[in-house]
């Protein structure tokens, strides 16, 4: 006669076995921004001293290829005219601003045509990439460096291949319309493309916050830190975003994402893989694995790098539902390109484009938000109802907090050594808080949104969202 089954002996071999996943994929990330911290803090140890802008200048000038600015906008109203100022005053030997208006519901097209004084012009410019009908150009001969477009709405990757086509320059710098560029970024990010020209590909620079700092005429003139405390912890996140991840990644050349904030192309290349992706909310993800796809095939050599001198700031949302709703179409974006582009996991045809950087994808953006909100549910559960032995429990809380803690205040440390961007030590002090604050009640709410961005991703759900912001006057 057969023994009963001892469900209780199931539940609790079931039990470690969740636990075992959870504990291991979150020590895989451990290990993984462990490595990218050595990595990063080479990169910055190596790097060449900081040259003034005026030596820079001197340098690059004469070498310095054009560069077409592209900034698409809709529904930009309140800070289209400081952020295009800003962009006018750019520090730079050749290049163009061109403004993709995308169907704005609101003023922005009148704030353009009304602050600037541009007109409706005839201008040939290429079809070579697909975009929504271009309804109007226009210009003003005061400001040669201006041109406005006006297009139906198609989403921003629909925008930016219109500027594409419309751009005449051999290099195209990729912005957000509610973002501010330093005066010298477009001369620090072209240095790769003066310095090796045959092999550039793409360029990303550091996305700062200026939420809380001081800003006049579309300048940051003193970087202060926000009263907000969501503003403070992205400012956290930023930091280990470029500072740590992208600048590892570009050193390990295996780098994935170049913001759409600020991103600067070799427009050959670009419409060589048919321009940015429609049907995506990761058009920035998904051009550059287009990009590493389409040099891995042809066998060509090329570099996609990050710099961290060139700096975009822009403005942090500063309330729970939409910031909610950015994470969740981060994350969209993030499987969209991935399972889009799966075949390059693991093969050995794309090197360690394939082997690391969608590893590393695959640990850290499909993975890691579920197994971390099962581990947030099941363990704790687990162990109050006896089936998960306390020693479990303990290594969980490790994971999720002791190493999160320590990745972040090791990002500040190397931006206080290397970089320096925060000058008063109150700055740092009240950020060194936020680290440790963060892994408590805001890390996992962050999971729980990444989470929706992946069921929105399972419903194939399209669309932004509402995007409110306050304006960078109201940040000074």
């Amino acid at each position: 006669m057969m023994s009963g089954f001892d469900w209780q002996s199931a539940a609790v071999a079931s039990a470690t076995v969740i636990a075992w996943i959870v504990i291991g994929t979150g020590l895989l990330q451990i290990l993984l921004y462990l490595i990218q911290l050595v990595f990063a803090g080479i990169s910055l140890a190596q790097r060449p001293p900081i040259v003034r802008s005026s030596l820079l200048w001197q340098r690059y000038a004469n070498r310095a290829p054009p560069i077409a600015v592209l900034a698409p906008a809709f529904n930009e109203e309140v800070t289209i005219v400081e952020s295009v100022t800003s962009l006018l005053a750019l520090h730079y030997p050749e290049f163009e601003v061109v403004v993709i208006n995308d169907g704005s519901k609101d003023g922005t097209l009148q704030r353009l045509i009304d602050h600037f004084d541009v007109h409706p012009i005839d201008r040939y410019y290429d079809r070579t990439v697909g975009h929504q009908p271009i309804r109007g150009l226009y210009a003003n001969p005061r400001l040669p460096r201006l041109l406005v477009v006006d297009k139906e709405n198609g989403g921003k990757s629909d925008a930016l291949n219109a500027g594409i086509n419309v751009a005449r320059a051999p290099l195209f710098c990729s912005i957000d319309a509610d973002s501010l560029l330093e005066s010298d970024a477009l001369l620090r990010a072209v240095r790769p493309f003066v310095e090796e020209p045959d092999r550039m590909v793409a360029v990303g620079g550091t996305i700062r916050l200026a939420n809380g700092s001081r800003i006049e005429g579309g300048r940051v003139r003193e970087v202060c830190l926000p009263r907000n405390f969501l503003a403070l912890v992205q400012i956290v996140e930023y930091l280990r975003a470029f500072l740590m991840a992208r600048l590892a990644l570009s050193r390990l050349q295996v780098l994935t994402v170049i913001s759409g904030a600020f991103g600067l192309f070799r427009r050959r290349l670009v419409l060589e893989v048919g321009g940015y992706s429609h049907g995506t909310v990761g058009e920035d993800m998904e051009l550059v694995v287009k990009l590493h796809r389409h040099m891995r095939e042809l066998k060509r050599p090329y570099r996609i790098d990050f710099i961290p001198e060139p700096v975009c700031w822009t403005e942090a949302p500063e309330d729970l539902t939409i910031l909610g709703r950015q994470r969740a179409r981060w994350q969209r974006g993030s499987l969209e390109t991935f399972v889009k582009h799966r075949d390059m996991l693991f093969n050995p045809k794309f090197g360690r484009i394939g082997f690391l950087g969608f590893g590393q994808v695959l640990v850290v953006d499909v993975m890691g938000p579920i197994i971390e909100v099962v581990g947030y549910v099941l363990i704790p559960l687990l162990w109050a109802v006896g089936l998960l032995a306390v020693d479990y429990l303990l290594a969980f809380l490790a994971v999720t907090f002791t190493f999160g803690i320590f990745i972040s205040v090791a990002t500040l440390i190397l931006e206080e050594v290397e970089l320096r961007r925060f000058p008063k030590a109150r700055d740092l002090a009240i950020l060194t808080f936020v680290a440790v604050a963060e892994n408590f009640g805001y890390r996992q709410i962050s999971n729980f949104w990444r989470l929706r961005g992946v069921w929105q991703f399972l419903r194939k759900q399209q669309g932004w969202g509402t995007m409110t912001r306050k304006g960078f006057q109201s940040a000074s």
